[in-house]
């Protein structure tokens, strides 16, 4: 038995800025009721909160950008690689759920993220690899929408702006200013305890994430219904009318790293799991969150993908929403894109909880006798709502962070290209290489056997798929880096 101090040092150890709620009134029993197995605090999430977290996670500024992704690709081959993203990251995310607890996956120790869990199940090398490109992307995402958000921003700005003066008037606007507001509420949000304390702001994302999908749907149909079709193919933008053949080879690629994007959220998988309950066991609730959510995400995906073509055609602007103008209906676009930055302000909070958690428990290890980053500060909290645990360092670097995130995203607003790139630098190794790998080992499939083959045969795949993905992104970035300047208005 864990004595009643081990108990609370555990769990300041393990959340150097937390909420106590409440009192145990000293009875040692009571409070050991509220702990889990690992002596941590008692885990309260069910498959309603991980599904939240996942469609939080997964509808992101992805879905914006799928109507230009199939409008690349067209009918044929758009639509079936949106199925096959969906079922493969739904394969896989299976097989991380089995590897949260290891050996077995009920009843194994707990291993708290997605580099734990990798350390459990294959070690060696492959643990400092998964984290430098689990954080690498982790990085990448919070900074991809804090350029999502500003434009999103900007778009309301902007309608309101022609809406006032007339839709002759040029209503530049900057980003700028912008990100740095949403960096400011990023700050405040950022210092959430921990990922077991953010269900509410996912439920709230996850609204916004329909809505905003919704409209665009919408919108979508309206504009097919009152204005037919737009020019659409079956292999989409058309070489010689709409873009050059090497245009079109570069676009494709970009097109797949976007809806690779749009399925992103194996990084963040392990950490949602670790809030759930222990009972039900962890890996059946979080596979069926992760069919409530893919699936969920999956059918948005492909209406919006394929609503959003119909509507614009081969002309498909990268983010779908800005397709509709600023005018009338311009309160409801207006409304769309506020949804859209509420949303992404909840997204960023999801990807960059990881980040924030591994950094601080890898400074507890290194200076366990520095009092700056290990000592909690208690603040009460007016009319008994419990104590606040300020800890200085995590109060400066989780600031620091934000602001160096938003700082380069102003220096590099390129939407589609960065979607592109950051799906194609985490899909293959943390949505595909390393569950597939993990459930060979765990599950002891044999060698050259049939599965073995099929598992190792999608995981190549996959890699082409990423490098080719990875390829059309870069270039894309470069036309972009060459044609950009900063800090100048959009007109």
């Amino acid at each position: 038995m864990v004595t009643h101090n081990n108990n609370i040092n555990n769990i300041n150890n393990n959340n150097s800025l937390y909420v106590e709620q409440g009192g145990h009134g000293g009875n040692v029993h009571d409070f050991d009721k509220n702990l889990d197995d690992d002596g941590r605090g008692k885990r309260t999430g069910t498959a309603m909160t991980a599904s939240a977290h996942i469609i939080t996670a997964v509808i992101g500024s992805g879905v914006l950008s799928l109507a230009w992704a199939i409008a690349q690709l067209g009918w044929a081959i758009g639509p079936a690689v949106l199925i096959a993203f969906s079922f493969i990251t739904y394969m896989t995310s299976t097989f991380l759920a089995d590897a949260y607890r290891s050996p077995d996956p009920v009843t194994g120790k707990r291993n708290y993220t997605y580099m734990d869990v990798v350390r459990a199940n294959l070690g060696g090398k492959k643990v400092q690899l998964c984290g430098i490109a689990q954080y690498i992307n982790l990085v990448g995402v919070s900074i991809g929408y804090t350029i999502t958000a500003s434009i999103s921003m900007v778009a309301v700005k902007r309608s309101n702006c022609f809406h006032k003066y007339g839709h002759n008037v040029k209503c530049s606007t900057s980003n700028t200013p912008f990100m740095i507001i949403f960096g400011c509420i990023q700050i405040l949000l950022s210092q959430i305890p921990n990922f077991h304390e953010l269900s509410w702001l996912s439920m709230v994302a996850a609204v916004m994430s329909f809505t905003y999908a919704s409209i665009g749907l919408a919108l979508s149909i309206a504009r097919v219904a009152g204005h037919g079709m737009g020019r659409t193919s079956l292999t989409g933008v058309t070489v010689g009318v709409d873009v050059t053949p090497a245009g079109k080879v570069w676009a494709s690629f970009q097109a797949i790293g976007d809806i690779a994007f749009a399925y992103a959220y194996s990084n963040v998988l392990i950490e949602i799991q670790d809030t759930l309950k222990s009972s039900p066991p962890e890996n059946k609730v979080m596979k069926k969150a992760s069919l409530i959510g893919v699936s969920t995400t999956s059918l948005f995906y492909i209406l919006c993908g394929c609503f959003g073509y119909a509507a614009f055609g081969n002309k498909a602007p990268g983010n779908f929403l800005t397709g509709f103008g600023f005018y009338e209906p311009f309160w409801l676009i207006d409304f769309a894109n506020i949804c859209i930055a509420i949303h992404l302000v909840g997204a960023y909070q999801v990807f960059t909880q990881p980040v924030f958690s591994f950094v601080e428990i890898w400074s507890k290890k290194h200076w366990a006798e520095n009092k700056f980053i290990t000592r909690d500060h208690p603040i009460e909290i007016p009319f008994g709502n419990g104590i606040y645990y300020l800890n200085w360092f995590r109060l400066v670097w989780r600031t620091s962070y934000v602001i160096v995130t938003a700082i380069l995203a102003m220096l590099f607003p390129f939407f589609n290209d960065f979607l592109g790139l950051l799906g194609s630098l985490s899909f293959w190794p943390l949505t595909v290489f390393f569950p597939v790998e993990m459930h060979i080992s765990q599950a002891k499939v044999p060698k050259y056997s049939a599965k073995w083959i099929a598992l190792k045969m999608l995981s190549f795949v996959c890699l082409i798929v990423s490098l080719i993905a990875a390829a059309g992104s870069i270039q894309g970035l470069v036309g972009s880096v060459k044609k950009y300047k900063p800090f100048q208005a959009q007109d």
